[in-house]
């Protein structure tokens, strides 16, 4: 395996005792893409606590773009192309089937620090381990996403049947729901969302606040969900387990120990920045129409949630214990 773990011996000269001591600096590489944004957060802060905590000699060298595609992370995990990597599940569903349970709608509004803590225990789940450790990674930590809401061109909806024929991107567990209301799922790259909304390409996008604005989908459309509550992106931070087992006492402390504080400050920051000072700003600024669902709608919209849980379980029972997962899942987000 290559680019496992690279190693650079420097010598330091003591001047004071005539004497020269080595030591080693361990880099890792990183594969993000993008750019720098609130979603990307956990990993920088990660990057800033190693390196500090081992006076420099832990070193993650984070590349946006220029180590993989995004969709490729979990291959290049694998070959050990590099060591660390971000991707989402939804990206390659056959890849990483465990995971995409935590896609699924359950209908709970809950704080990202919860969400971080019930993506955390089914991470730690032995069906989940023994999934990702096929391509040789270990999940590191979470990149906790609040509940994905619409933007839309389209006259604002007034009733679930309003969903009937709208062309939208969004992730496979909203869209398992929002299909079975007719609604269109279409795909286009994320870079081209709000291309593909000013063309007529698609009628609506379905993201978290930070994506909403990075493509500035609020600019063009005319109204936004505020209680959809259908799910979100499992987009989690992993890392070789050959090179994080080739690590040193030292600086495997220093990596492990520094996760709960990166998720914090991620959390913090996505709360107290990413939406409550520009997102709810922008969409007011914009004056975008609020649809917010009524009680029994909301009702509705479980019901088919809770359809689209079966088929989960069916599609993957021949692969892995998914009623279990599932189950272990579904106590958590009841919490």
């Amino acid at each position: 395996m290559k680019n496992i773990q690279r190693v650079v011996l420097a010598s330091l000269i003591a001047t004071s005792i005539g004497m020269g001591e080595v030591y080693a600096t361990t880099e890792w590489n990183v594969s993000l893409w993008g750019e720098r944004r609130a979603f990307t957060e956990n990993v920088e802060k990660l990057a800033e606590l190693v390196e500090a905590k081992t006076n420099g000699e832990f070193k993650l060298n984070i590349s946006y773009g220029g180590l993989s595609k995004s969709q490729e992370n979990l291959d290049g995990i694998s070959n050990g192309t590099f060591e660390m990597a971000q991707f989402c599940s939804f990206y390659h569903k056959q890849k990483n089937p465990t995971i995409t349970v935590i896609e699924l709608p359950f209908s709970r509004d809950l704080s990202l620090a919860r969400i971080t803590e019930i993506y955390q225990e089914v991470y730690k789940h032995p069906i989940v381990v023994k999934d990702l450790a096929r391509w040789n990674a270990t999940l590191l930590m979470p990149t906790p996403m609040p509940q994905y809401n619409i933007v839309s061109k389209t006259d604002p909806i007034k009733t679930l049947e309003d969903f009937k024929g709208l062309r939208i991107r969004g992730p496979g567990g909203m869209m398992s729901v929002l299909g079975k209301l007719g609604a269109v799922k279409t795909s286009v790259p994320f870079s081209e969302v709000r291309q593909s909304m000013d063309s007529g390409v698609i009628d609506a996008a379905s993201f978290a606040p930070h994506a909403h604005l990075a493509t500035q989908t609020y600019k063009v459309g005319k109204w936004i969900t505020t209680n959809l509550n259908l799910g979100s992106a499992n987009c989690p931070v992993v890392v070789n387990t050959n090179a994080l087992n080739a690590l040193s006492a030292k600086h495997r402390d220093a990596l492990l120990g520094s996760v709960d504080e990166a998720v914090k400050y991620y959390v913090e920051n996505y709360e107290n920045t990413t939406t409550k000072k520009y997102y709810d700003a922008a969409i007011k600024e914009e004056g975008l129409t609020l649809v917010t669902f009524t009680s029994e709608q909301t009702s509705r919209l479980n019901e088919l949630a809770t359809s689209v849980h079966v088929e989960w379980v069916k599609t993957y029972a021949k692969d892995f214990d998914s009623a279990t997962l599932l189950k272990f899942t579904q106590d958590l987000f009841a919490k």
